[in-house]
């Protein structure tokens, strides 16, 4: 196997805390984005979309998407599972992956998308939608403020998948102009408390 990682990004992020959890070990090839390197040519030929992350299977196979990639680790290693060891919890996992990823994910990205001075020229920015989908962003953490008081993880009682793609977003979400509001403590506590993990500088 290996894994092409772009350490800046949230999505590859998602698979190295993953892999960590769960101790497993790849080969890394690092892609810049900044130099266009995921525009290339033999790298368009891995993905054709440019985006990372990417893991090539020892078949050939490459997965081009950071859950489709971690499920698939998930399989291969299935001791300490993120996603849930039942039917019940894996699909209570799934439901909260499916809210964060709308509720928080899309909002957060969209704002960064249309006011971030790193999408300059590379993206159709409109300040005003993008004031509009910061809004909604505000919105997810009141959400996930409530339901995060007196709750030490976001899906079930022990750390997840949901709890890693909530913690990805949240990483980017703070130097792209949408941190966490001063009045959300419980989603800041419940920060403060995954970014201690070890595997957290994954």
């Amino acid at each position: 196997m290996l894994f092409y990682d772009m350490r800046t990004a949230m999505n590859p992020r998602r698979v190295r805390i993953f892999m960590a959890e769960k101790g497993i070990e790849i080969p890394t090839q690092a892609v810049d984005a900044s130099l266009n390197e995921n525009r290339a040519p033999a790298f368009l030929a891995i993905n054709p979309m440019g985006k990372l992350p990417v893991l090539r299977l020892d078949d050939g196979t490459y997965l081009t998407e950071s859950i489709a990639i971690c499920r698939c680790l998930e399989s291969l290693h299935p001791n300490n599972p993120l996603f849930g060891a039942d039917a019940q919890t894996q699909a209570v996992i799934d439901m909260w992956m499916g809210r964060i990823e709308s509720e928080m994910v899309l909002p957060l990205t969209s704002a960064f998308k249309h006011t971030g001075a790193y999408w300059q020229g590379k993206y159709p920015q409109v300040p005003a939608f993008g004031a509009w989908w910061r809004a909604r962003a505000d919105e997810g953490y009141d959400m996930l403020n409530q339901w995060l008081a007196g709750r030490a993880f976001v899906a079930t009682d022990h750390y997840s998948m949901a709890d890693i793609v909530l913690q990805c977003a949240l990483v980017m979400a703070k130097p792209t102009g949408t941190p966490i509001p001063a009045h959300c403590e419980h989603v800041s506590r419940w920060y403060a408390e995954v970014c201690a993990r070890p595997t957290a500088r994954a």
